[in-house]
């Protein structure tokens, strides 16, 4: 830690340099979780540096993706619960990275804070180490801002950025995708990282007791429930992309089926989902009863308990289900692609 930096008129002002000093400290442990064989420097430095391995890849793409955690975290302040958010910023990366079959290399975290205080600073650090690891991606660098009067001491907003890479000639494209090509289902976690806007408002979070249990989320409260990290798909992903011609992948985001699956369906065509097929989790039963919510726009909003969507051929089916499985993935078909010029037809 540094000793001799500090500055007392920058502390009256509402900044501890100090403090984040302490933080790098405590987070190195969390970091280390991250490393792989191609670490070229320690934490702390100017940039994050990162020897790239191109062993098998012909034609290298660099792949980036960067995203936020959203109004989740006012969830996370209620709660007092910061050690889990740091997965959904990953996982919100490198689920859109995977998306076209690259592989998540390195992340970078940004975190702004009203104050910094170490400790809670280490938490957020040590989620985001975690979605690191179960991404494979390396945690290289990022960036704590403390910003006294533009966020509440209590307050903190967290983003980042991921880099991966994919061998041109095996980028996924819809290019081969046909009527008759299935649709499968990767379970989600819960809400994940979207839709908290609504979600916010339907359980008037800040003024409920979101601590409570609820019978129908089986004794979880809400608050518990709604912090659940986002379920990160990568290695599964690439296990089945070693063995499957994958046509089309959608992580299902904000604007729910509507808007994210057909982003992978070329047109002319369009996906046939069977609503009785999808294994709606709890929790939006629960949100579309209590904020009096249309079918429509809950599977225009969220991702109703499924996080990723995958096409292949009617052939291949069996054989990704087995992998997908292997991986620990509850995975199922929900439908099938078919000549159309409205892109998703849920019946």
């Amino acid at each position: 830690m540094n000793t001799k930096s500090k500055s007392d008129s920058y502390a009256a002002a509402g900044v501890d340099i100090t403090a984040g000093y302490k933080a790098v400290e405590l987070m190195k442990k969390h970091i280390a979780r991250t490393v792989t064989q191609q670490k070229s420097e320690d934490i702390g430095g100017f940039g994050g540096l990162f020897e790239l391995d191109l062993t098998g890849i012909n034609k290298p793409v660099l792949v980036g993706g960067t995203d936020g955690v959203g109004t989740k975290l006012k969830l996370a302040f209620l709660m007092d619960k910061h050690d889990t958010v740091g997965i959904d910023c990953v996982a919100m990366c490198v689920n859109d990275i995977i998306c076209c079959g690259a592989k998540p290399l390195f992340f970078l975290d940004y975190i702004a804070c009203g104050k910094n205080v170490p400790e809670r600073i280490e938490q957020i650090v040590k989620g985001v180490c975690d979605g690191c690891v179960q991404s494979g991606a390396e945690l290289i660098g990022g960036e704590t801002a403390e910003m006294p009067g533009f966020y509440p001491v209590d307050e903190y907003d967290l983003a980042g950025y991921s880099t991966g890479v994919v061998d041109k000639d095996k980028i996924i494209d819809n290019k081969t995708m046909a009527a008759g090509d299935v649709v499968i289902a990767l379970a989600s976690s819960g809400v994940h990282s979207n839709g908290f806007s609504l979600v916010r408002k339907v359980f008037d979070v800040e003024n409920a007791d979101i601590k409570k249990p609820v019978a129908e989320l089986g004794g979880k409260s809400v608050g518990e429930t709604l912090l659940t990290p986002t379920r990160i798909y990568v290695k599964p992903v690439l296990a089945l992309l070693d063995e499957i011609k994958v046509k089309g992948i959608s992580h299902i985001t904000g604007g729910g089926f509507y808007e994210n699956i057909p982003r992978s369906i070329p047109d002319g065509l369009g996906a046939k989902i069977n609503r009785d097929a999808v294994k709606v989790l709890p929790i939006f039963d629960l949100i579309a009863k209590t904020g009096n919510i249309s079918e429509r726009d809950m599977f225009n909003t969220f991702n109703m308990g499924v996080g990723m969507s995958i096409v292949v051929a009617p052939n291949d089916v069996d054989r990704a289900l087995e992998i997908l499985k292997a991986q620990g993935e509850d995975a199922y078909v929900i439908g099938e692609i078919i000549e159309s010029d409205e892109k998703i037809v849920i019946c």
